[in-house]
C-alpha cells in the first residue's frame, strides 16, 4: 500500500498524471477539435479514475491508522478510561477490564464514581469538576472498590475540545502505596518492636538505636550513639568466638546466636542476637542492624501443616490421629537420641459456659482465636495440635534446656490473657495446662497422656489458669480420686449419705427458725469424706443432680415434720451447686409436686446459691431462678462479700437473704474494719428489703456486736455444729 504522503495532493498534479499516463498509452492528438474534446474527455476520466484510487488508498490507510490506534487504544500497558461529564463509561481497554475485573460490555454506561470507594467518592468528585472547567490534565489518587477487592490507582485526566467527555489514564498503585504504609510500619515498629535494634556503620561505631535497646541495656541514645559496638562486650567469650562472628558476616552477610552482654549497671545476661549486613549500590557494606532480646523473652512461630484429612477442619491444627502419630514419633526420636521430649495437655477454662450463654457460633470463632494465640507461642519444631473439644496438645521435642518448658507455658498463659472480641462480645478464658515428661514421668505414649491430664486437672484443682508438672503424688491423688469416684456412684444406693442440719438462730430472740441443710459422707473403709472432697466429682461426673433430689427429698419431709411439731413456718435451706442449675437433667418440677403432695408452701425451702452463679448471665440460670421465685421459695446468697458483689444482681433477681461470710465474723470486734464491713452490708441488705445472716458466729462477743449492728440470723458453732436431726431437735 503507498505511503499517504505519496498521494497526489492538488488537481495540477491529478492533470498532469493523467495526460502522461494517455501519452503513454493512445495516439497523439491533432488539432482538430473534436480530437481535441476527445482526448479531454479521455484526460478527464483518467483523472476521475486516479482521484477515486486516491480516495480509496486514503480510506484504507485511515482504517488502518484507526485500527492501529484501537490497538494500542486496547493493549496499552496502562489503564484508558473515556468518560462523560456525568463520569459514566463510555469506553475502556483491556488493562481498564482487568483493573476493574469486569467486562467491557459490562462496565459501558456505568457510573465510573460508584465505583470509587465511599470516603473516597467527594475526592474524585473534585477531580472530574477540575477536568471539564480547567484547562490541561488534572490528577488525584483514589481507592476502588470493585469486584470485591479495594485497589489505589492514580488518575490522570484531560476533557476534549467539547468539553462533554475526557480521556483518563489510570495506574494501579496499590503496590507503591503498600510500599508506603510498609514503610511507616517499619519506622513505627522500630520504635515500637520489643526487640533490641542497633545499627553500626562498618567502623563498628553506632548511629542508631531503638528504645527497647535502652529497656534492654540502660543505654540511652545519647550514651550509646558515637560509642563501639563493644559497649555491650562481656569479656566472658574468648576470641575465637568473635572470629567466627565475623567470618559468618564477612561471607554471608549475617549471624544468628545467643551471646552475653553486659547492661549499663553491669549486669551481665545472655542475649539471642541477629546481626544482617546492608550493602551499597557498589555492593559493599554500609551499616550493619543488630536484634537482640533477652533469651528468656518468648519466641513465637508458626507451624506449617499440610491441608489433609488428618487436621482439624476448623483450626487448622493437627486431630487426635496425627496428633497421636507425631507423638509417637516425638517419643522415639527421643529415645534414639536420648533427649527429653515435654508434653502438655491445654483445657479452656470455662468454655462450656461460653458455649452455652453466646452460641456454638461464638464458642468456634473462640477456639479458632485461641489457636492462632496458642501457635504465636511456641517454637516452629513443636507440634501443637486440637484434639477434640476445647482441648489442645503441644509436643515439644529435643529439649537442651527444660527451662524452656517453663517459658512457653508462661507465654500460653500470658497470651491467653486478653479479651476475645467475639464480634460485638468481649470475653475473657483462661487456660489449665499439664505437663509430663518423657522418659522422666513415662515410658510410653498411653502413660505419658495420662499423666499430662493428670497434672491439667492439678492446674485446674488449684484455681485454673495455671501450668503444672506431674509428680508421683499426683498419680497417687488420682488413683484415690479414681476409686472415691467409683465409690460414690454406689454411696446413695448402699445408704452411704446422710443429711445434717445446722441451726440458724434468730439473734433478737435465740430462737431457732431456720437450718442449713449440708450433705454428708460415712465411707465404709475412710470415714468421713469431707464435702470440699467429693461434691465436686459428684459435680463433675454428673451425681450431683441424684445426689441434690435425694437430698431435697430428705429435706421436704423432715422439715414437713419440724413445722407439724415445732414451729409452723420452719424454713430449710438448701445449697444447689452451679452444675445443677447448668445441667437440663435437673427437673425442678418434680420438686415443686413433692411440695405439693406433702401439702408444703414453697417458703419452706430456702434455696443457698453463690454469687458467682448470678455473674454467670445465662438463660437457663435467670429461668431457674425465676422458676423458685414463682414457686414461692425464697433464694439465699451464700458468701456474699467475697466474690464479685453487684448490687444489679441482687435488684434483678429478688434475693431474700444475705448470708455474711465467716472471714468477715471471725475477727469481728468493736471499731474494726470488719465490724464496718458487717454495718455496711446490713444496712445495706435492709433498705433493699432483704434479711440477713452472719456465718461462722464462734463467740459471746461475736453475737452481741451482730445482734447490735442489726444482723437477723446467726449460724456458727456457737450456736452448734452441723448435726443429725434428731440432735438439733434436742435443741428446739
Amino acid at each position: 500500500m503507498k505511503n499517504w504522503k505519496d498521494l497526489p495532493d492538488s488537481n495540477q498534479e491529478f492533470r498532469q498524471s493523467a495526460e502522461r499516463r494517455l501519452a503513454d498509452t493512445g495516439p497523439d492528438v491533432t488539432g482538430e477539435p473534436q480530437h481535441r474534446l476527445l482526448h479531454e474527455l479521455q484526460v478527464h476520466q483518467i483523472e476521475l479514475e486516479m482521484q477515486n484510487e486516491a480516495l480509496r488508498e486514503a480510506r484504507a490507510i485511515a482504517e488502518h491508522a484507526l485500527e492501529r490506534y484501537a490497538e494500542l487504544f486496547d493493549f496499552a500497558p496502562i489503564a484508558y478510561f473515556t468518560l462523560g461529564s456525568d463520569s459514566r463509561i463510555q469506553q475502556t481497554n483491556f488493562n481498564g477490564e482487568r483493573l476493574l475485573g469486569a467486562a467491557r460490555s459490562n462496565l459501558v454506561g456505568r457510573r465510573f464514581a460508584n465505583i470509587v470507594a465511599g470516603e473516597h467518592r467527594p475526592v474524585f468528585n473534585r477531580f472530574m469538576e477540575n477536568v471539564f472547567c480547567n484547562p490541561g490534565a488534572e490528577r488525584c489518587e483514589i481507592v476502588l472498590d470493585s469486584g470485591g477487592k479495594s485497589s489505589w490507582v492514580s488518575i490522570e485526566a484531560i476533557a476534549d475540545a467539547d468539553r462533554k467527555s475526557c480521556l483518563a489514564a489510570m495506574v494501579d498503585i496499590s503496590e507503591r502505596k503498600q510500599a508506603e504504609q510498609e514503610l511507616q510500619l517499619a519506622a513505627t515498629v522500630y520504635l515500637a518492636i520489643e526487640e533490641a535494634i542497633m545499627v553500626a556503620d562498618t567502623d563498628n561505631r553506632i548511629v542508631a538505636i531503638n528504645p527497647a535497646f535502652t529497656k534492654l541495656t540502660g543505654y540511652s541514645a545519647e550514651e550509646a550513639i558515637g560509642q563501639s559496638t563493644s559497649l555491650l562486650k562481656s569479656g566472658r567469650h574468648e576470641s575465637a568466638f568473635f572470629q567466627a562472628m565475623w567470618h559468618s558476616l564477612n561471607t554471608t552477610g549475617q549471624w544468628q546466636g545467643e551471646i552475653w552482654n553486659r547492661r549499663k549497671n553491669g549486669e551481665e545476661f545472655l542475649a539471642r542476637l541477629s546481626i544482617s549486613t546492608v550493602y551499597g549500590e557498589n555492593g559493599l557494606p554500609v551499616r550493619r542492624v543488630a536484634m537482640s532480646s533477652d533469651i528468656t523473652e518468648q519466641r513465637r512461630a508458626e507451624e506449617i501443616i499440610s491441608k489433609q484429612a488428618n487436621i482439624d477442619p476448623l483450626t487448622g491444627l493437627p486431630n487426635r490421629r496425627l496428633f497421636l502419630d507425631r507423638l509417637q514419633r516425638a517419643i522415639n526420636k527421643s529415645h534414639r537420641t536420648r533427649q527429653k521430649m515435654a508434653l502438655m495437655f491445654l483445657d479452656l477454662d470455662h468454655f462450656k459456659d461460653i458455649n452455652d450463654t453466646l452460641g456454638h457460633d461464638f464458642g468456634d470463632r473462640l477456639l479458632e482465636e485461641t489457636s492462632l494465640r496458642l501457635k504465636s507461642c511456641i517454637r516452629e519444631t513443636d507440634t501443637l495440635a486440637r484434639p477434640g473439644g476445647d482441648e489442645f496438645t503441644l509436643i515439644m521435642g529435643e529439649l537442651k534446656d527444660l527451662n524452656s518448658i517453663e517459658r512457653v507455658a508462661q507465654a500460653l498463659l500470658q497470651t491467653m490473657m486478653a479479651p476475645f472480641q467475639l464480634k460485638d462480645e468481649r470475653c475473657y478464658v483462661s487456660v489449665s495446662i499439664g505437663i509430663a515428661l518423657y522418659p522422666d514421668d513415662a515410658e510410653t505414649l498411653d502413660e505419658l497422656l495420662r499423666k499430662a491430664d493428670q497434672a491439667m486437672y492439678a492446674a485446674k484443682k488449684l484455681g485454673r489458669g495455671r501450668f503444672c508438672f506431674f509428680t508421683p503424688a499426683m498419680q497417687a491423688s488420682a488413683e484415690s480420686r479414681l476409686r472415691l469416684t467409683n465409690d460414690l456412684r454406689h454411696a446413695l444406693a448402699d445408704k452411704q449419705l446422710w443429711v445434717a442440719y445446722q441451726p440458724i438462730v434468730e439473734l433478737a430472740t435465740g430462737k431457732i427458725l431456720k437450718a442449713e441443710a449440708l450433705v454428708r459422707w460415712q465411707h465404709p473403709r475412710r470415714g468421713p469424706i469431707e464435702p470440699t472432697e467429693f461434691i465436686p466429682i459428684a459435680e463433675e461426673t454428673g451425681l450431683i443432680n441424684e445426689i441434690g433430689t435425694w437430698v431435697f427429698h430428705q429435706v421436704a419431709e423432715q422439715v414437713w415434720n419440724w413445722r407439724m411439731n415445732y414451729y409452723d413456718q420452719f424454713q430449710i435451706s438448701i445449697n444447689k451447686s452451679p452444675a445443677q442449675f447448668h445441667s437440663n437433667s435437673d427437673k425442678l418440677s418434680d420438686w415443686f409436686e413433692h411440695l405439693q403432695r406433702l401439702g408444703l408452701p414453697g417458703s419452706c425451702i430456702a434455696v443457698e446459691i453463690t454469687e458467682g452463679l448470678l455473674l454467670d448471665g445465662s438463660t437457663i440460670v435467670a429461668e431457674k431462678l425465676a422458676a423458685f421465685k414463682n414457686a414461692g421459695m425464697q433464694t439465699s446468697l451464700d458468701d456474699f462479700g467475697t466474690g464479685y458483689s453487684s448490687l444489679s444482681y441482687l435488684k434483678k433477681y429478688h434475693i431474700d437473704f444475705l448470708k455474711i461470710d465467716r472471714a468477715f465474723v471471725s475477727n469481728l470486734t468493736a471499731g474494726s474494719t470488719d465490724m464496718a464491713l458487717c454495718e455496711a452490708i446490713i444496712m445495706m441488705a435492709h433498705i433493699l428489703g432483704m434479711k440477713v445472716i452472719a456465718e461462722g458466729v464462734e463467740t459471746e462477743e461475736q453475737r452481741c456486736l451482730l445482734l447490735k449492728a442489726g444482723c437477723d440470723y446467726g449460724q456458727g458453732f456457737f450456736f452448734s455444729k452441723a448435726v443429725t436431726a434428731e440432735a438439733l431437735e434436742k435443741l428446739f
